[in-house]
């Protein structure tokens, strides 16, 4: 059987620089998904907001995996999830739900990054949610809502309690669903669910082994912002994206097309 390729024009002379900027780091971060295992086939979604105050948000294009997202690929949508360019993509329906209450409701929040990961969903459906057993667990503590289930994201009617959940928190765990987080920037969403899943791998590890659990003190939860600011030098995720996309140019090249 033939190879069946995607045929996708390029878009950098169709956008401004801005956006063109947005788009690589975007496409980056749907590879990175997909390099570290986080990925669910077509589903799932990552968004950023347009720069330049246009309103919208870019998205992948439903049907494509995510080691197949290129910064031209990526679709652009308006708060009422009309598309913005002339792309022949649609978008998932719950992503759109989801991505435009957030970024409706967080103007601060840059980038919205959601996944169905194993230990994600694992740690989702455990009544307890995330536990204080390891030093990556005290960043995700430090600013952590809960959402209960409502069955597939599809309903308007949710996106207010969505946002209520989410409230100023960087991370949200979706109940027996997976795992949110948002961010400043794209790096910094990203960051925050590197976090967020070796948070719950390791917590899923630590409970399998059956021996009793050594929680972290609550004290030291409370200076985890503090800590996570001078361990990445002020920097959030922005000290590890430039090697990020490094390990991408080796392994998955091509996100910046």
């Amino acid at each position: 059987m033939p190879a069946r390729a995607l045929h996708i024009p390029n878009r950098r002379e169709d956008v401004t620089d801005a956006e063109w900027h947005c788009r690589v780091d975007l496409a980056a971060a749907y590879r990175l998904v997909a390099l570290f295992g986080w990925d669910d086939l077509v589903f799932t979604h990552i968004s950023a907001r347009v720069p330049g105050g246009e309103g919208g948000f870019l998205i992948n294009p439903y049907g494509l995996a995510f080691e197949e997202i290129t910064a031209s690929s990526l679709v652009k949508v308006d708060a009422d999830g009309h598309k913005l360019d002339d792309s022949p993509f649609d978008v998932n329906p719950a992503g759109f739900v989801i991505h435009s209450a957030v970024h409706a409701a967080r103007h601060d929040a840059a980038c919205v990054l959601h996944t169905h990961s194993i230990n994600g969903v694992a740690v989702s459906a455990q009544r307890g949610g995330v536990l204080p057993l390891s030093q990556q667990s005290i960043f995700v503590l430090a600013s952590l809502g809960y959402h209960d289930y409502e069955g597939v994201a599809l309903r308007d009617d949710e996106k207010p309690r969505l946002v209520r959940d989410l409230g100023p928190h960087s991370f949200l765990m979706l109940r027996n669903h997976g795992l949110l987080t948002v961010g400043a920037t794209i790096a910094d969403a990203f960051l925050n669910m590197y976090l967020f899943e070796a948070v719950c791998a390791i917590q899923v590890r630590a409970q399998a082994g059956g021996g009793e659990l050594v929680p972290v003190p609550t004290a030291i939860i409370a200076g985890a912002r503090q800590q996570a600011a001078a361990v990445t030098r002020g920097l959030g995720g922005a000290l590890a994206w430039p090697a990020l996309l490094r390990r991408l140019d080796r392994r998955l090249p091509g996100y910046d097309t």
